[in-house]
């Protein structure tokens, strides 16, 4: 199921930067199988409820391409509504990158973030996270806004056949008895832990070394994104 990964070791991670040339930001990242294309758009003006504040705002929106999985995936436009997933997703992503920007530093502008799964196998939502901070920080050097004021990845752990894995592929998330997304600054704060005993209740112990695992794992994900930003900034 590991196809030869330790417990402890990420899939193959690739950034690619400027992957769309009109998107003021834009990055392809990739965990092993799964690839999502996220972009950053700033736009000048704000929702109305901050209209007149000197704030700006940063919004998320998430979507999985119709052969994204192994069976199509109707568009959600199709039915008039989107899923409970996705504005979930949504939300997380744009409440994850809104911890590490200034919205006053930002002014009455909007950020737009845009994750399209391409391909899902596994761990979209924090890939998603991870690839959009590389996009707004592309977005807001192209420019000349403040950069973000902290690094932002998350990654998904779980435990599997009573073992702690990280970055779990579908086939792991489909068979895990705990499963939990992290969302961690590049500093080790945590933004969001979602954990679910899915299978099997887990311990305090065990939380503790999921949170510790994943922790590891984005320490290697944010200097992978540290990397990308400054390769595409030169």
């Amino acid at each position: 199921m590991r196809e030869g990964r330790a417990p402890d070791e990420l899939r193959p991670l690739e950034i690619v930067t400027g992957f769309i040339e009109q998107a003021h930001g834009s990055v392809l990242i990739s965990f092993g199988k799964t690839r999502v294309l996220c972009t950053a758009t700033i736009d000048e003006g704000v929702p109305r409820w901050l209209a007149g504040k000197g704030r700006g705002w940063l919004t998320a929106e998430y979507g999985m391409l119709p052969g994204s999985t192994g069976v199509r995936t109707p568009r959600e436009a199709s039915s008039g509504k989107q899923k409970g997933r996705t504005v979930e997703i949504q939300r997380l992503i744009g409440r994850s990158l809104r911890a590490a920007y200034d919205m006053a530093a930002l002014g009455e502008r909007t950020v737009w973030l845009d994750c399209d799964v391409l391909q899902a196998d596994g761990g979209t939502r924090t890939a998603a996270v991870s690839g959009a901070w590389v996009a707004l920080a592309l977005a807001a050097e192209r420019l000349g806004l403040p950069s973000p004021a902290d690094l932002v990845a998350g990654v998904s752990v779980g435990i599997v056949d009573g073992q702690a894995l990280l970055d779990l592929d579908y086939a792991e998330d489909a068979a895990a008895e705990v499963d939990m997304n992290v969302v961690m600054t590049g500093g080790g704060r945590l933004i969001e832990v979602q954990a679910t005993a899915e299978q099997t209740p887990f311990t305090r112990a065990g939380l503790d070394e999921l949170i510790d695992l994943a922790a590891a794992g984005i320490a290697r994900i944010v200097d992978r994104q540290r990397q990308a930003a400054a390769t595409a900034a030169r």
